[in-house]
């Protein structure tokens, strides 16, 4: 399978990286056959995992293992990928990478690496037959690196769109992003690949970044307040958009914590895209602590933690689509943000 790497965007200001936090790796597979690939998170050291799935039409594999309750501690990576749910498959390929590294859980019979994953929907572009698979995923493994990941069309987010509520052909191009801060010593990232039914805004402005356009094709129509005013959208089939996110963390947290901040980094989501968590999305998002910080994590310092997380998801959130670059597949032309400016 091809797999042609793409540089950071040097055009936006660094806002650091999830790979920022110890531990951490990210690899991208792109597919150059047509606008689709998947993304890894790797903790090889293991990490406590946590999940908070919002969306009504998800597509995902072994998130329930991660609800507090259940036995398995760590998990290994997490596998972000297009392909809707045929897409999944790529999961397989990580899992067979880091066996033959010896990463993983004992269970006597071999080494069992965890590989959570979800899907997002990308395959009005191209040729839909062509989806990330078991090569995909392996693939992206072997690009995993400590570097700043790149972003934009890239990975999970290669035939990611956004903004097609009233309509795929009044939709913009979607991507992949990332952020990360550090505060009192505590370093929380994000990557978050965006595939909305809804727009997305600049949490700081308020101000429509990419989304929905008019019928002239070069202004935004605002979903949210057409929506208010009686606009009747376009309903697609459940699950054919969607957001992807993973954030990491080095705090030192258990499985409970992880699940709460996941649950914190969907509040970053809600700022970043309206409207969100829609029954035609299969919004999820995952947590990863890999235990690098010390001390364990008070209850006030889990709500700076919260606060952290969704932060970065509404940075990398933004930064999905302003990395995103405009693509032109069966003559059929979807600009990206940077073409509205």
């Amino acid at each position: 399978m091809p797999n042609t790497p793409v540089s950071p965007d040097a055009t936006l200001p660094f806002a650091g990286a999830i790979t920022d936090v110890a531990g951490i790796e990210v690899g991208h597979f792109s597919d150059t056959r047509r606008p689709t690939g998947c993304t890894v998170v790797i903790a090889r050291d293991g990490a406590v995992g946590g999940v908070d799935v919002r969306g009504a039409a998800p597509g995902t594999r072994e998130t329930d293992l991660l609800e507090p309750g259940n036995l398995v501690q760590h998990v290994h990576a997490i596998l972000l990928s297009g392909g809707s749910a045929w897409g999944l498959a790529a999961a397989d390929g990580a899992v067979r990478w880091l066996e033959e590294r010896g990463v993983g859980l004992d269970v006597r019979y071999g080494t069992l690496p965890i590989v959570p994953a979800a899907v997002l929907f990308d395959l009005p572009l191209g040729d839909a037959r062509i989806r990330p698979d078991a090569a995909a995923g392996y693939a992206a493994c072997e690009a995993a690196s400590r570097d700043a990941p790149a972003e934009g069309n890239v990975g999970a987010g290669s035939g990611a769109l956004v903004g097609k509520l009233f309509g795929i052909g009044h939709a913009m191009k979607g991507g992949i992003g990332n952020a990360s801060v550090v505060v009192d010593g505590i370093t929380v990232g994000a990557l978050v690949a965006c595939n909305a039914l809804g727009d997305v805004v600049d949490p700081n402005t308020g101000r429509i970044v990419a989304g929905s356009r008019r019928d002239d094709g070069h202004t935004l129509r605002d979903a949210r307040r057409a929506l208010l005013a009686g606009e009747s959208p376009f309903f697609p089939l459940a699950g054919t958009n969607t957001t992807l996110g993973v954030i990491a963390t080095d705090a030192r947290l258990d499985k409970a914590q992880a699940q709460r901040l996941a649950m914190a980094g969907n509040a970053g989501l809600a700022r970043a895209i309206n409207p969100v968590h829609t029954m035609s999305d299969g919004d999820v998002m995952f947590a990863l602590a890999t235990q690098r910080a010390a001390p364990a994590i008070d209850a006030l310092a889990m709500t700076v933690l919260c606060t952290a997380a969704a932060e970065v998801v509404a940075r990398a959130t933004l930064r999905a689509v302003q990395a995103a670059r405009s693509v032109t597949v069966d003559g059929w032309y979807v600009p990206a943000a940077c073409d509205l400016e």
